[in-house]
């Protein structure tokens, strides 16, 4: 699958340690020069594509997707310590597919497992957003690390959505009638945050 520019990316990559998965780089503390596009994209439902074709080896999605960042300027690039390239994402760069739930209610942590074999916790550093597609559907995402999401697939929504708990909040309606600045909210909870999955 690999071209010379995938093959001369990987080669700078750090070794990783000795019988121990591969995990995120260190991506935010490099500072290489930008070496153009690569044509790699990540489609919206979380497969990587190079030049048209689909990678089909985990291991190599798993090593790119650790060396992946999002800069400031709204775009996405692998990084090593030498060089940087710009790839396309079509919408989030991760899917979480799998959830799993330990405890009840306030109590409860949620599990995620993405697309990629990684596992991410909902909690203060890892928060759930949902807000709403062009199309009026649901588009939760969950925060992975420095600015990257994964989006929360539809049957793992559903999921959240069967344990989540109403909630009534405030809406501003711009009325003088206090009774009226009220609706009913979808709340869900892990590690003692509480995340909104959107209006009943």
């Amino acid at each position: 699958m690999t071209s010379s520019a995938t093959d001369n990316l990987l080669k700078h990559l750090p070794a990783a340690p000795a019988g121990k998965p591969r995990g995120p780089a260190p991506v935010h503390q490099w500072n290489p020069p930008y070496c153009g596009e690569m044509d790699m994209r990540i489609a919206a439902d979380g497969r990587w594509y190079h030049e048209g074709s689909p990678i089909g080896r985990l291991p190599l999605v798993q090593l790119f997707a650790s060396i992946l960042r999002l800069d400031p300027d709204g775009h996405y690039y692998l990084v090593t310590p030498v060089e940087k390239v710009r790839i396309r994402v079509d919408d989030c760069p991760f899917v979480a597919v799998l959830l799993d739930v330990d405890g009840q209610g306030e109590q409860q942590t949620l599990r995620f497992t993405l697309n990629t074999e990684e596992q991410v916790v909902a909690g203060p550093d890892h928060t759930i957003t949902v807000t709403t597609a062009k199309d009026g559907q649901p588009h939760p995402v969950l925060h992975v690390r420095h600015g990257l999401n994964a989006l929360i697939s539809r049957s793992v929504f559903y999921q959240l959505a069967a344990m989540a708990t109403p909630e009534a909040i405030a809406c501003d309606s711009g009325s003088s009638d206090k009774s009226s600045e009220k609706t009913d909210s979808l709340v869900i909870f892990s590690q003692g945050c509480k995340f909104s999955l959107g209006a009943i």
